[in-house]
C-alpha cells in the first residue's frame, strides 16, 4: 500500500516544491500508511519486514531531497530532522497506551498489560515500550 501511495505521489515528491511541503505530504500520505495500527502488529515483525519499513521510509526521503547514491540514509533523516520508524511507531504506541489507560472507560485500562516472560516467546504490543533487554543482543 505504501509503495502505491509513493508511485502516485512521485511527480509531486520529486518535483521543486519546498522540502518542508514535501515532508508534510510525507507525514500525511505515506506515514500514515505506512504504520496504520502498528501498534499492535509491529512487535510481530520480523527483522527483515521491520528493514523493509525503514527502506520504505528511506526511498521517500531521498525521492525528496533528490539523494545520490552514496549519500547514506542516517544523513537524510538527520538533515530532515525526521525520526526512523521505529521511534515513531513506539511514540505511536506510547501515546495509544496512556490515552487507554487515562481515558473514562474502565475496560480499556491496562487494555495490553505488561507481563515479564510474554507467552511462547513472542512480543505483545506493550513490549514496544520497554527497552530491549541485553540477552536479546547476545
Amino acid at each position: 500500500m505504501s509503495r502505491a501511495a509513493r508511485a502516485k505521489l512521485r511527480p509531486i515528491l520529486a518535483s521543486r516544491l519546498p522540502i518542508r511541503t514535501k515532508i508534510a505530504i510525507y507525514k500525511c500520505y505515506i506515514c500514515y500508511l505506512l504504520t496504520y495500527a502498528a501498534s499492535t502488529w509491529y512487535t510481530l515483525c520480523s527483522e527483515l519486514q521491520r528493514q523493509r519499513l525503514q527502506a520504505q521510509q528511506n526511498i521517500v526521503f531521498r525521492m525528496i531531497v533528490g539523494a545520490e547514491w552514496f549519500v547514506e540514509n542516517d544523513v537524510i533523516a538527520r538533515e530532515l530532522k525526521v525520526e526512523p520508524l521505529e521511534e515513531f511507531i513506539i511514540m505511536l504506541a506510547r501515546r495509544a497506551f496512556n490515552r487507554a489507560d487515562a481515558g473514562p472507560y474502565t475496560s480499556l485500562h491496562n487494555l495490553a498489560p505488561q507481563r515479564e516472560q510474554p507467552p511462547k516467546d513472542y512480543q505483545l504490543p506493550r513490549d514496544l515500550l520497554s527497552p530491549p533487554s541485553n540477552e536479546d543482543k547476545l
